[in-house]
């Protein structure tokens, strides 16, 4: 409910809040060009009374004196038929040079206070006012549940790079956003009276002037005793008016003052409402704090990019969304899928297990998580499919679930299976799902099927479990689920390096380019600019014959080298690793890229630890081809013989030589039994707990089994700095790409 009132909001202020946001950011350099202009050095002894006095001779056709929040002084004056405005010296009283208001800032205030449209435009302005806050409180909420709460609002974002960067900017600009639209709304309802005006309280017209002749105006004693630093305005009376009277305003008030004794002949102070407004103004403005000003418009300026990633993320989820057809009423049903998704993916699975089941005869309901209570009277069976969101939170269409399914009191006599969906790369890798389960089992409804968990959204492994659940059901279960891939790009193989064939182990390192879509000079030019853009890390879809299942490689280069490359294992009837190991130069390909941001060094200069074994090490040796900076880099790497499969050998001794890597610890199990890359880290202990102290995070590729391993011998090693790999990964310093 929370993200649909964010997007809806989004949708539809969007460009009146990006207008508001983008002139609030101009305007906000006003206070720090003021303040530049400023000389405000040694004004603390000045008067009111002696400041205008040194500009009596000067501008004796001097109608009013206004000091700027920034501390500038402005003098207003008439000479002859002709007015004008300069900006003073307060301590000389010199002229420093002509002062106007910018024409475009005025422009640009008008267009932020009412979009050029007069009274419409105020109420306009208004409301989007209210969406922006709307927006960034919303927005603020989601990000705190997506992150664990709170006391972990500084923990580092996972996800895909538009997401990551919608996020990032928003944790970025929250608290300017709220205050900018806070304050905004304030005046604009002060604006329409909807609460009172307390900026226009003035002191009554004094009733008694003396009318004697005026006095010079550095004599008045009231004028004497206000110093410049707390003077906002001096309005001088009419020339050869005896009964005029000078106007003053402090920060504490305003009166008025008989310009031939001096004497205060009314006052006003300013009480706590007009204090509150000119404090809420200031937040809002930044005038008289310059760094304040700045920090809002910086804030602002993370709008139009929220903005672009925010309807981007959306649009991305509505191509997603999924149409169930032959859903059978629940009354009807005897199978029932029940669905927890933040992102629509999740929906994609249960479409295929939804339809089929439905060709096998089955009467099948799908519905979201949210709806569970509702009576299956016929149900002899139902699946769960869930993701989990952020740190172990339920999706977006299961966030209602548990609750509902504590208030259930007669427990259904169906048996139920929970499939997960997660990415291994997180902390909480399927926590939502176990929590299902686990939830389940304590309110007694049996089982169908032990929990089972899908990683990266893995078609084989979901086509596994309907193996399973085909067996549960007597029935021969095939799923196939195909998920929307972007546009394929055709690749060329211009390059293969073969290893490991003495140890029945064949690997190749394949290098692909571009194929050219013309011929000629110009498509020889442009060949490599038609490479999707990917950095090394990213996975690689590629599609063999004959299937429209990818499979994915993690990728070794970064586009920007022109090359596509990959390291591939040929497994015994591996459809797509035979259909590569099958290939000779010159031959083409399908694949498309699919990035993986989450896997990556994070930024900084702190020592970067890689483990790997077998094919694991492309994307390695890609983050120390990409080491330019030579931040400290060890490698941990493990093959079966150095003669025979040392994957990227000769590259890695000469980056041992250029600094790029710091340190290289290859194993061999079948030169020292049962010598493992988990057995060095162990052997490394003293090493790599120095290193995790300097702050190294962790990228480990390749098996399952390696990654388990790794991970326990790690705990080991750690366990005497009171940490552990759990910890690491919640601080963004170990990070996985297994499978």
């Amino acid at each position: 409910m929370l993200r649909q009132l964010h997007s809806l909001s989004g949708l539809v202020a969007t460009l009146f809040v990006v207008l508001l946001t983008i002139s609030g950011a101009v305007l906000s350099l006003n206070p720090l060009i003021e303040r530049s202009q400023a000389n405000i050095a040694g004004t603390a002894s000045i008067s009111v009374a002696e400041l205008a006095g040194k500009l009596a001779t000067r501008y004796p056709g001097a109608e009013q004196i206004q000091r700027r929040p920034s501390g500038s002084i402005i003098v207003y004056f008439t000479d002859g038929d002709q007015t004008g405005a300069d900006l003073i010296n307060p301590v000389t009283g010199e002229t420093i040079g002509a002062y106007s208001n910018s024409p475009i800032m005025v422009w640009i205030k008008n267009l932020h206070r009412s979009y050029l449209l007069g009274t419409p435009g105020r109420v306009v302005a208004g409301v989007a006012a209210f969406f922006m806050l709307l927006l960034t409180f919303s927005g603020a909420v989601m990000l705190v549940n997506r992150l664990g709460g709170w006391r972990h609002i500084c923990r580092p974002i996972q996800g895909p790079f538009k997401q990551r960067l919608h996020t990032e900017a928003g944790r970025a600009a929250v608290l300017g956003l709220i205050l900018s639209a806070s304050t905004g709304l304030y005046m604009s309802t002060m604006t329409f009276e909807l609460i009172p005006d307390y900026s226009s309280t003035e002191p009554d017209f004094p009733t008694h002037v003396s009318g004697g002749a005026p006095a010079s105006i550095d004599t008045l004693s009231t004028l004497k005793s206000i110093p410049l630093t707390e003077f906002r305005e001096l309005v001088y009376p009419y020339p050869d008016d005896p009964m005029g009277v000078y106007s003053i305003t402090t920060d504490q008030g305003s009166g008025f003052v008989d310009q031939s004794t001096g004497e205060l002949l009314s006052y006003q102070a300013y009480g706590n409402p007009q204090k509150l407004y000119e404090f809420i103004y200031m937040l809002h403005t930044g005038e008289g704090l310059w760094w304040l000003g700045l920090l809002l418009g910086l804030s602002a300026l993370a709008v139009p990019l929220m903005a672009w990633t925010g309807i981007q993320i959306w649009w991305k989820r509505k191509q997603s969304a999924t149409t169930i057809n032959y859903n059978s009423a629940a009354r009807l049903a005897d199978t029932v899928i029940l669905v927890g998704s933040e992102s629509n993916s999740t929906w994609g699975f249960a479409k295929t297990l939804h339809d089929a089941l439905h060709s096998l005869g089955f009467q099948v309901h799908t519905a979201s998580m949210n709806q569970i209570g509702k009576p299956y009277p016929q149900a002899k069976r139902m699946f769960i499919l869930t993701a989990t969101y952020g740190d172990g939170d339920a999706p977006a269409s299961a966030n209602h679930f548990l609750a509902r399914l504590s208030k259930i009191t007669k427990t259904p006599d169906v048996p139920v299976a929970v499939l997960g969906f997660g990415d291994r790369q997180f902390p909480a890798f399927c926590q939502f799902a176990k929590e299902v389960e686990a939830a389940l089992i304590t309110k007694g409804w049996p089982q169908l099927l032990p929990l089972e968990t899908i990683h990266r959204q893995s078609p084989q492994e979901f086509a596994r479990w309907g193996s399973v659940v085909g067996s549960v059901l007597d029935k021969e279960l095939t799923l196939l689920h195909t998920p929307v891939h972007p546009p394929c790009t055709t690749l060329t193989l211009v390059e293969r390096v073969d290893y490991g064939a003495e140890v029945q182990a064949p690997t190749a390192v394949l290098r692909f380019e571009a194929a050219p879509s013309h011929r000629g000079w110009l498509s020889r030019c442009l060949k490599r600019a038609r490479l999707p853009h990917f950095d090394a890390g990213d996975l690689v879809g590629i599609l063999p014959p004959d299937s429209s299942v990818p499979r994915f490689y993690s990728l070794a280069s970064a586009s920007k080298s022109g090359m596509l490359e990959i390291c591939v294992r040929h497994h015994p009837d591996g459809l797509c690793s035979g259909f590569l190991h099958g290939l000779s130069v010159g031959d083409t390909i399908e694949a498309f890229i699919k990035l993986n941001p989450s896997f990556r060094p994070a930024s900084g200069k702190g020592p970067v630890i890689l483990i790997g074994a077998g094919t694991g090490i492309g994307p390695l040796v890609g983050f120390i081809r990409n080491n330019k900076a030579h931040r400290p880099m060890h490698l941990y790497w493990g093959g079966r013989s150095p003669q025979s499969d040392f994957l990227y050998e000769t590259e890695l001794k000469r980056y041992l030589e250029d600094k790029r890597l710091t340190k290289l610890n290859p194993v061999f199990s079948r030169i020292s039994q049962g010598a493992y890359v988990q057995n060095k880290i162990i052997e490394d202990d003293k090493i790599l707990g120095q290193l995790i102290e300097e702050g190294a995070q962790f990228l480990i590729c390749g098996g399952r089994n390696m990654a388990s391993s790794v991970a326990v011998a790690l705990d080991k090693v750690i366990a005497p700095l009171g940490i552990d790999v759990a910890t690491l990964k919640a601080q963004g310093r170990y990070r996985e790409d297994v499978y």
